[in-house]
């Protein structure tokens, strides 16, 4: 008898546990058909018998009459949307492949549900379609130069866009432009053109300056004589400390002077001896005529055989 009394006791508090986890469970199926829990980045969208509610509801725990209402939720984070390497042509007919990435959110769940099928596959088609209109209105000059512009007019056109079913678009950039390889090597040899001269223009530039600094600085060292002496000094010095083994043995300059051509007219040297005027050579004397003296030819005749005869 004991025993059978603690076998149907035993057996009681089996039923009773059994049924207390029973009903948990159905308790549970129950307040799950009865309640759903939205979450800090949601919205939940209802459906009452197939006609929506005003406004999404939530966060937190919302209740729910089963089989007359329907909830959808609604992902109100910022989402991501690539868009594929899009074949366009720019306003200068060079084809290139372009790609895009572009962000957005959902600002009004029930336009975001009501409005659009897919407002993700909608925004995707309309970023795909902005970009090859946008890409046609700009030579490649402009597309590479000024991509940010070409970011915020595709932006605009795109939220103008997807306004309509309750979509935001944040942000929206050009991640890469593929161009023909043959337009590549033409680019690199242009570059490379321009890059040689402007090396060159440097280097031009550079020599005006230098001569212009150096004619200064001989302009300098002309008006104070000593000056010149100085920086042969200075000049010794530095050959001395960077060469010890050579032998500098200076010359004078003024011994240069003689070596020079003086007058020269293109001699600009502030050291040039100026020419020697020349003067002129005086014409050769002329004797001065004698007059005749009357009588001084008769005498000489007479004269004359007076001595051949003696």
């Amino acid at each position: 008898m004991v025993l059978s009394g603690i076998l149907a006791s035993g057996d009681l508090v089996g039923g009773i546990v059994a049924g207390v986890i029973v009903l948990a469970i159905v308790v549970s199926f129950a307040l799950r058909s009865l309640m759903t829990v939205v979450t800090e980045y949601q919205r939940a969208v209802f459906f009452r018998f197939g006609r929506i509610r005003a406004q999404a509801k939530g966060p937190g725990l919302i209740f729910r009459i089963p089989g007359v209402d329907r909830v959808v939720k609604v992902n109100l984070r910022v989402e991501v949307v690539d868009i594929p390497p899009q074949s366009a042509i720019t306003a200068d007919n060079v084809t290139l492949q372009v790609d895009a990435v572009v962000y957005f959110r959902v600002i009004d769940p029930v336009k975001a549900i009501v409005g659009v099928d897919n407002f993700r596959l909608a925004s995707q088609r309309i970023a795909m379609t902005s970009l090859r209109s946008i890409i046609g209105r700009h030579e490649l000059d402009n597309l590479l130069a000024h991509r940010d512009d070409i970011n915020n007019e595709l932006k605009a056109q795109i939220a103008l866009s997807t306004q309509g079913f309750g979509v935001e678009v944040h942000e929206v950039q050009i991640r890469d432009i593929t161009l023909p390889a043959e337009l590549m090597r033409a680019m690199a040899r242009q570059a490379e053109a321009e890059r040689e001269r402007r090396a060159k223009v440097i280097a031009a530039t550079g020599e005006l300056e230098a001569s212009r600094e150096l004619s200064e600085a001989a302009t300098m060292l002309a008006s104070a004589p000593g000056s010149m002496q100085l920086r042969s000094l200075q000049t010794l010095a530095e050959v001395a400390t960077e060469h010890n083994s050579t032998l500098i043995f200076p010359i004078p300059i003024e011994l240069l002077e003689f070596l020079r051509r003086p007058g020269a007219v293109d001699d600009a040297s502030p050291f040039a001896v100026p020419p020697r005027p020349i003067s002129p050579a005086p014409p050769p004397s002329v004797p001065a005529a004698v007059a005749a003296v009357p009588g001084a030819a008769a005498e000489l005749a007479s004269a004359s055989p007076a001595e051949d005869g003696s």
